[in-house]
């Protein structure tokens, strides 16, 4: 993975031998030390399966309906009446994604200024968004497609179960985060930072490039950001050990009644997508694997597991972001090699989400 141009990378495997972990290349450019092993990275887009456990915890004491009306725990906003819980859970609302819009025919709907990827980006990494600010803006854009009929991923659709679990409860999506998932499994290392900008240490460094106007490329340190922009699209904060911990004890049913899990693991026929969770074939054999990975400028995690728990790979990488996501194809190929070493033979699918600043 060094080798494909990763800086660093700290990898954690668990299986019925226990646990291994180990590291390599750098925690931070000009210096020597490796990765931590259970150091601290930003997730990303691992943060959807953390809220999707939350709401249905939520769902199984009755709070929420699955497949009732987003709108209706959502006053005021202006959601489609059609769209439900399950929708939004499952990327299937048709609703504008804020960090930006990618088509089939290959052209690009930017979205909030903080994802216009470049120098600007990088001047504007400590402004706070507020949740509804970026919801307002995506529902300003036109649909996508008719509630239910497709399937497309979008990080507003999790800003909404953020917002969704804050009005039902009454606390805040930290606090409830608190005490539907992180305290019950005693997640200690896993954080929603909301605008804080820092990482606890031990962590290591993320980057961003970018060109100037004349050509030159500058590398700039990106570790300290306010993830604001964007929201619970990605924003948690978690460890190589913490994520086993949530994807063994999730799948173990540990965290929800098997009904429920059942449903989280149904995916959808496009994408693979169940509730929060990518439902990914592995091996020639129907093996599969549940899993979700995500990238946020410069720091990246992966986090699979087999369905009963038993085991689990969990990864964190730093490494040098840009625009024009130069990494993209490494991370697949490296994590597709990863997950064959761990999980058998055959060919995996790793179409699951790519490291980059506008994806979460």
């Amino acid at each position: 993975m060094i080798d494909a141009g990763f800086t660093g990378v700290a990898v954690r495997v668990q299986d019925e031998r226990g646990p291994w972990e180990s590291s390599a290349g750098l925690r931070e450019l000009g210096e020597t030390a490796k990765p931590p092993t259970d150091g601290h990275i930003r997730i990303g887009s691992n943060t959807k399966t953390f809220a999707a456990a939350a709401a249905l915890r939520l769902v199984a004491e009755g709070t929420i309906d699955l497949d009732a009306p987003a709108a209706e725990y959502l006053p005021g906003l202006g959601i489609d009446h059609g769209i439900t819980v399950r929708m939004l859970l499952q990327h299937t609302s048709g609703i504008f994604n804020f960090t930006g819009e990618y088509y089939e025919d290959g052209t690009f709907a930017p979205g909030i200024a903080a994802t216009t990827a470049g120098r600007e980006w990088v001047d504007n990494r400590f402004r706070t968004y507020r949740p509804e600010e970026l919801v307002r803006l995506a529902l300003s854009k036109p649909a996508r497609f008719e509630p239910g009929t497709d399937w497309s991923y979008s990080n507003t659709n999790y800003v909404l179960v953020r917002l969704l679990i804050e009005n039902v409860t009454g606390s805040s999506l930290p606090d409830e985060m608190e005490r539907l998932v992180l305290g019950p499994l005693g997640l200690r290392d896993t954080s929603l930072p909301e605008t804080e900008t820092g990482l606890a240490e031990p962590h290591a460094h993320g980057y961003y490039r970018y060109e100037e106007d004349g050509g030159e490329k500058t590398t700039v340190d990106v570790t300290r950001q306010n993830p604001s922009w964007i929201s619970t699209g990605g924003d948690m904060i978690s460890t190589t050990h913490d994520l086993h911990t949530f994807i063994s004890a999730l799948t173990g049913g540990k965290l929800l009644p098997a009904p429920l899990l059942t449903e989280m693991f149904r995916p959808h026929p496009k994408a693979g997508y169940g509730l929060g969770v990518f439902v990914q074939d592995v091996g020639p054999d129907g093996g599969k694997l549940i899993t979700h990975n995500g990238g946020m400028a410069g720091h990246a995690a992966l986090m699979y597991s087999t369905p009963d728990g038993t085991r689990t790979l969990t990864a964190a990488l730093n490494y040098v972001d840009d625009a024009s996501m130069s990494m993209a194809q490494a991370f697949q190929q490296a994590t597709g090699a990863l997950v064959q070493e761990v999980f058998g033979d055959g060919e995996a699918d790793v179409s699951t989400t790519r490291p980059s600043p506008t994806d979460g």
